[in-house]
Formats: C-alpha cells, structure tokens, sequence
C-alpha cells in the first residue's frame, strides 16, 4: 500500500491556472466514450501498465472497507484535468463526468502480491459504468470480463487460517446489483464520512481533485479500531458498507424492509432489532429476529453473515468466506444490547 501512496504522490505533474495538466498516457477520450475496451491499458491508468503505478490521481483508502474474502485493495481516483469533485454538506460526492475510480484485488501471498483484478467505475455522460477486468497470468494487462469468472487461489486470512477458494469476479448485472441506487449506478465506498485520501497527498494535490478539500474530513469510525468509537457506532459503519447499499430504501433489498444506513436509519425495528423475517426465506434460519437484543446465536443476521451457502449468506455476492472478525464485532454488539423485557 505504501508503494500505491508513495506512486500516487508523485503522480502530480504541474499545475496551469490552478488546474492539473492532463497526464500523460491516459485516454480521457475513451474514459468519457461508451466504449468498453477489451483490455484494460488502453486506458493508460497505469504507468507502463504496471497496476503498482497509477499514471495519474490521487490514492485513497476507507475507515470501513467492503469485505471481500480478505483480498488486498489498492484504490485511487483519477479525475480530468480541470474538474473537480463537488463535496455536499452532508459528505456526499458529486464526482464530474470523466471520473475513474480504481480499485484492484489481490493478496499479498498470491501470485507475488500482484492484483487478479482490477475493477473501474467510470462517470459517463449517461451515468455511472462498472467495468471488471481480470489479470492475465503474465502481469502485463488485464482482460475486460463481463460475464465474471471464479478464480481458484489460495491465500491466508489474518488470523494465519489458510483458504483455498474459487475467488468470485462479479458479472456486470452482480456489480449493478450493488451499486443499484433508484435505479442507477453510484459509487458505494468513497462517501465522505468513510474516506480517507492519500495522507502523502499534499493539500494543493486535495485541492486539484476536490473543490473543497478541507471538507475531507471522515466521521465514520474505523470498524476495527477500538480507539476510533464504540462498539455500536463501529458495527453500524461495518454494516453500513457491507450492507446498505442494497439495504436502503432505494437499494435492491427495499422490499426486505431492513435498512442499514450509517446515521440515516434509526436504530429500530427498520433497522433489525425486533424485526420478524419478511423476504429472508430459509434465510431467517428459523429465527424469529433478525437481531435478538442480547442473543447473538438467535438473530438471524449472523447467522447469515456466518454462512458461505448461497442461499442463506449475506452479502449475495463478493465473498466465499466469512467475516470472521467483522461477525465478532456485530456479535459483541447484540450481545450488549440490553434483553427485551417481557
């Protein structure tokens, strides 16, 4: 990570009139075009098409990451030279057409460190398109998989456990899926409240991608940091990234009726405390509660989380293992919420 940080530094050229010259080798023609290359460097995001040198951006990494099977990700955006990304008052952002975020997957013990895919989500005229490409077994690009594809590896969780899986690449109806929004595409992890740019990333650097940079200022505790909030306030970040993009109101988990967003979702029946299964299916486990106040062995929710089987786990897709340090922190959580009295 700290190669990715260090390339992405010194990916700042020069500055006219206040705004970044455009970087060499990047093809912002294309970016902006409907066109969905077949390989991956006739973008020209990487220098020499080497996935550890961005061309040009600015890197990027969140309090609260999506899990997916323990992978290694490198993420920056790229934003063309003149435009920049507009910060509302309540932390969203508004990123200009032409816009490229960047986010590569691997482990540092498989395959050298180097990635096995690398995913784009570019701003087009039209909205937002996922493109998700997978290394080629050479290194030196990477090849446009719509369809998606299971990758056999084999790799070591934190914990020293050793998974061999077959590693889900989304098809490009899985990554809508996700990133569903009323219909739309919309990025899911880069929010205000949950980003953290680059900290080499010097403020003239911020202020070229970013119309107000001091705004870069993240409220969402960091899930696995104790120090950074309470054990709520960081379950309710975990979920908020691993499940409320489909679990909103306008998510494709709406007709569930369980809402997961970090502050906007009161902490009630909506948000699963109480609330009977009503499209879990044998999901519920046979449970009567998605959270059971006090017993974490009988809220279905982690029973989900714990389970690799398609038709009970959740999320749907982007994991074949389990979380397990991220259900033993929501497991901690319901286990101090006070019982329901009867």
């Amino acid at each position: 990570m700290k190669r990715i940080f260090a390339a992405l530094a010194a990916a700042l050229l020069c500055t006219s009139g206040g705004a970044a010259l455009a970087p060499p080798g990047v093809d912002q023609a294309l970016v902006e075009s409907d066109a969905m290359p077949p390989k991956l460097s006739a973008f020209g995001l990487f220098r020499g098409n080497d996935p550890g040198q961005p061309a040009t951006g600015i890197g990027y990494t969140l309090r609260a990451p999506l899990f997916s099977d323990y992978t290694d990700k490198h993420r920056f955006i790229s934003i063309p030279a003149g435009k920049r990304a507009k910060i509302a008052a309540d932390g969203a952002i508004d990123f200009p057409v032409g816009t490229v975020l960047v986010k590569s997957f691997g482990w540092s013990d498989v395959n050298d460190g180097r990635p096995v895919e690398t995913r784009l989500l570019i701003r087009r005229a039209s909205g937002w398109v996922a493109l998700p490409y997978i290394w080629d077994a050479d290194g030196k690009d990477a090849t446009l998989t719509l369809g998606g594809r299971r990758v056999p590896v084999t790799f070591r969780s934190p914990d020293g456990a050793t998974h061999s899986i077959r590693y889900a690449v989304p098809n490009k109806n899985q990554c809508k899926e996700c990133h569903s929004l009323n219909g739309g595409i919309v990025p899911i992890g880069p929010k205000m409240r949950n980003f953290i740019p680059d900290p080499a990333a010097s403020e003239k650097l911020r202020s070229l991608y970013f119309e107000n940079p001091a705004a870069l200022k993240p409220t969402m505790p960091q899930w696995d940091d104790p120090e950074s909030g309470s054990v709520a306030d960081r379950a309710r970040a975990y979920l908020d990234v691993n499940c409320a993009h489909c679990h909103n109101p306008a998510g494709s988990a709406s007709n569930s009726g369980l809402f997961l967003r970090w502050t906007d979702d009161p902490a009630g029946v909506n948000y699963g405390i109480g609330k009977r299964p009503t499209a879990a299916g044998r999901g519920s486990g046979g449970m009567d509660f998605a959270i059971a106040p006090g017993d974490p062995d009988h809220s279905y929710m982690i029973y989900r989380l714990e389970s690799t089987d398609p038709g009970i786990a959740m999320p749907e897709v982007g994991r074949s293992t389990v979380h397990r340090e991220g259900a033993a922190l929501l497991r901690q959580w319901i286990a101090e919420m006070p019982k329901a009295s009867h």
